[in-house]
């Protein structure tokens, strides 16, 4: 996918691979823990979506001298009233000992990219309010801070079928 000078903080960007799936489920772990979280996708779950025939999202890998770096989760959400697609970065990761290298810029660059081939209008992406430096990387890559939207409604969905009482 993009292939970085050799000196650099990583030696490529490319896309995930199912063979790829358990380091990645190493690194959502880590950064669902870093949110105070406990991950709880799966080698089914990344299967079906990343790789398989009803895939949602794609993953951007960075890797440096063969290791795995780090990660960028690209979420494509159409908006078919204003003809626009959206590439939401729903997760952008690098490992601790990897991080002030730079590589989570070539990550959001290689979205920028991503998005571009896709035809997407917008990029968006989400942080913790407490991330400050997260905040300040977007602002100075360019990224303009939105207002929160208004009310969102969320209707669970259990694999066993059972929805609330009075659900239609």
């Amino acid at each position: 996918m993009t292939e970085i000078e050799s000196g650099a903080p990583i030696s490529r960007i490319r896309g995930a691979t199912r063979r790829d799936a358990p380091r990645l489920l190493e690194m959502i772990a880590a950064l669902a823990a870093h949110h105070g979280d406990r991950a709880t996708a799966s080698l089914r779950t990344l299967e079906r979506d990343l790789f398989g025939p009803t895939a949602c999202s794609q993953a951007l890998l960075a890797e440096r001298q063969g290791a795995l770096a780090g990660y960028a989760l690209l979420c494509p959400l159409p908006h078919l009233h204003f003809g626009l697609r959206i590439m939401d970065l729903h997760h952008l990761f690098v490992e601790p000992a990897y991080r002030g290298a730079g590589i989570g810029r070539h990550l959001v660059a290689a979205t920028v990219a991503e998005a571009r081939r896709q035809e997407c209008g917008r990029l968006t992406v989400s942080t913790h309010a407490d991330n400050s430096r997260a905040q300040e990387i977007y602002d100075a890559l360019g990224f303009e801070r939105q207002a929160p939207g208004g009310p969102r409604f969320r209707l669970e969905l259990p694999a066993n079928g059972a929805l609330p009482a009075g659900w239609v």
